[in-house]
């Protein structure tokens, strides 16, 4: 006979592991082309979340010049496309459901959206938003190093400044130096991390775990990936940011099939 004092044990099963596939350029092409695809069957869902980035895009630049911060166009540039992923979770549903001959409901894809406030990918945005917070940061400290006696009013003047001093020259090798490897840092956090928690019921850390060891598995097509995705989104900047409204929308659905590649059903 069981006694009181005893406790019952609960075994909670583990979820399955992930298998990491080894991919190559090829398959980065194959979800590039996917990508646009996916954009051309659902343009108006695309556009919409394209739409988003994009007044997001010129509002930062409006505000910039309202409040004659013009130094912040250079950290906001870089990480504006880097916390992209997090936002393009209603991108990734699209795809998801384009694969599986689903109806593409607009208002059933925002829900999956609004769903994620309950789930890992939740956690996942502190992360980034954490990430994000700290390359700013950065950014302010090494300004005032570098920068700390210049005087700047705006953005003409700012680039001048730091395109023909000494002082504008080291911050700039300095800034894009430690940008670059808090940028890889976020970009192995989610460029897998976060399509592998809105698809499976997998914890925060170890979407996380798994996210780091696709890149680290795959350098050259993932690293390649990511440059890729920047400076597209870099080339979209040009015309006022309109272009955001088709590279984004593409490079989202793309970043769907390249996990759908990288990481085995």
């Amino acid at each position: 006979m069981t006694s009181s004092s005893e406790e019952t044990v609960v075994f909670t099963p583990r979820p399955p592991a992930v298998k990491i596939n080894t991919i190559s350029v090829a398959d980065v092409k194959a979800a590039l082309i996917a990508g646009w695809r996916d954009f051309l069957r659902a343009p108006l869902i695309g556009l919409f979340f394209g739409g988003i980035y994009a007044a997001g895009g010129i509002a930062i630049f409006l505000l910039l010049k309202v409040y004659h911060e013009p130094w912040w166009i250079i950290p906001i540039a870089v990480g504006f496309p880097l916390i992209g992923p997090f936002v393009a979770v209603g991108l990734y549903e699209t795809s998801r459901r384009i694969a599986a001959g689903e109806p593409l409901n607009f208002g059933q894809i925002l829900m999956v959206i609004l769903a994620q406030r309950k789930r890992q990918v939740a956690w996942m945005a502190f992360a980034v938003l954490f990430i994000f917070w700290m390359w700013l940061y950065e950014v302010r400290m090494l300004l005032a190093v570098f920068l700390g006696f210049k005087s700047f009013s705006s953005i003409e003047a700012f680039f001048n400044i730091v395109t023909t001093t000494p002082e504008g020259i080291g911050f700039l090798l300095v800034g894009t130096g430690v940008g670059a490897f808090i940028s890889f840092v976020l970009f192995c956090t989610t460029v897998v991390g976060i399509p592998l928690l809105l698809d499976r019921e997998i914890d925060l850390v170890t979407g996380i775990i798994y996210s780091f060891k696709a890149v680290l598995q795959n350098p050259a097509p993932m690293i390649g990936f990511g440059i890729l995705v920047v400076a597209l989104t870099f080339a979209a900047f040009v015309p006022v940011f309109l272009g955001l409204l088709v590279v984004l929308p593409v490079l989202g659905h793309a970043t769907w099939h390249l996990y759908k590649a990288v990481v085995a059903e």
